[in-house]
């Protein structure tokens, strides 16, 4: 066996090692959900294909030609009983990209699929694509909805201006994606999201309306939106139905995340909130349920974050941000939240339906005020004095 032979055995046997890693429950928490000791995607996860050329008389030194960044911000959704992640990896030189990664039980022992996905282009082509919504739609598609992004080239000078739009792909397996044209809209629009149903037999999407590529600015925060065909999906009546609200966690912007869980009580809606500080932009998750027979009518929501950095997950390419694109419910009723941290690796907490339809109906509403948070509390306080 020669040098270059044995280092790449090394380097195979290392990664299996990372690929197989058993990852175990935290054993404390909130009583919402159960967060996990590793993440379950790293950009050292993907192939050892992608990254390095095997041939040692090409690649003597066994350097890694094609190095990659990150993997966050995951469409999810269970398929042939394995569950599935359709991840943003990132490479080294800034551009993101599709690949699906699959795992048997959710938790760990994810793998890539051999290859990325190759996505076709819209008629204008985008410099980047990010972030996929996966949705399986009753129409029988399962449709990506992603934010497709572009320089501005009406600001020619400013090489960091940029436009975003929402891309909108279909699928039946996977593998092979049919483009459909941009989501057409007044505004920009960077976290669109299907839902699953028709509603009054139109498509209906959760948007996030904004002047500029990372301002909302007069953007009001989570909107609603039908559409008669979604192969030519234009945006005409758009409404807010979540609103973004001074000095909350959702001051700055506010999107959806996944598309939302059916249950008996509402659908269950999982977003993310921002606002600033002195280190920046705070990004966390937050919960909300709207009502079954009308998904733009919010019924209940807790009042803060549902889930923010903790440890490590604070530290990244950028910093203090949790944001989620996926969830998976399993028929009996355990529900996967896949969350990125800080813009550069992927996790899982774990929950149920019912604990999650609990948390949002039975958590106080942000009163918008310390006194009303104040009052808040000690109703609690005297409520426990009360069963003692």
């Amino acid at each position: 066996m020669t040098d270059f032979e044995e280092k790449l055995q090394q380097l195979r046997a290392r990664h299996e090692q990372l690929l197989t890693r058993k990852n175990e429950p935290e054993q404390w928490g909130n009583g919402i959900y159960t967060r996990y000791r590793h993440p379950i995607l790293t950009a050292e996860h993907t192939p050892l294909e992608w990254r390095y050329d095997f041939n040692e008389h090409d690649n003597p030194y066994l350097m890694q030609r094609i190095m990659m960044n990150a993997t966050m911000n995951s469409g999810a959704m269970k398929w042939k009983g394995k569950y599935l992640l359709v991840v943003r990896v990132e490479g080294a030189d800034r551009k993101s990209f599709f690949a699906v990664a699959e795992s048997p039980n959710g938790i760990d022992n994810f793998r890539f699929w051999p290859e990325p996905i190759t996505m076709p282009d819209d008629v204008v082509p985008a410099t980047n694509i990010y972030d996929m919504r996966l949705t399986a739609h009753e129409d029988g598609w399962i449709y990506g909805v992603f934010c497709a992004e572009r320089h501005d080239d009406s600001r020619p000078g400013d090489l960091s201006a940029a436009t975003a739009t929402a891309g909108i792909a279909r699928t039946k397996d996977l593998v092979h994606w049919d483009r459909l044209p941009d989501l057409k809209s007044k505004s920009q629009q960077r976290n669109v999201v299907l839902h699953p149903e028709f509603v009054n037999g139109k498509y209906a999407f959760y948007t996030r309306p904004q002047d500029g590529f990372i301002d909302a600015g007069s953007g009001g925060g989570i909107g609603w939106a039908l559409v008669d065909d979604i192969t030519h999906a234009e945006i005409t009546d758009e409404r807010i139905i979540n609103r973004r609200h001074y000095h909350t966690i959702m001051e700055v912007k506010n999107g959806e995340g996944p598309h939302p869980i059916k249950t008996p009580q509402g659908w269950l809606h999982l977003a993310h909130g921002v606002r600033g500080c002195a280190s920046g932009l705070r990004y966390v998750l937050y919960m909300y349920m709207t009502a079954l027979d009308d998904p733009a009518r919010v019924t209940a929501q807790p009042g803060g974050y549902f889930l923010v950095p903790q440890e490590g997950e604070y530290i990244g390419d950028v910093m203090n941000v949790v944001f989620s694109s996926g969830w998976i419910a399993d028929p009996d009723g355990r529900v996967f939240i896949y969350y990125a941290s800080s813009d550069t690796r992927m996790h899982v907490a774990t929950s149920t339906v019912d604990r999650l339809v609990d948390y949002c109906q039975h958590t106080p509403q942000d009163g918008f005020t310390t006194s009303a948070s104040v009052e808040t509390i000690k109703q609690l306080i005297h409520k426990n004095n009360g069963c003692k």
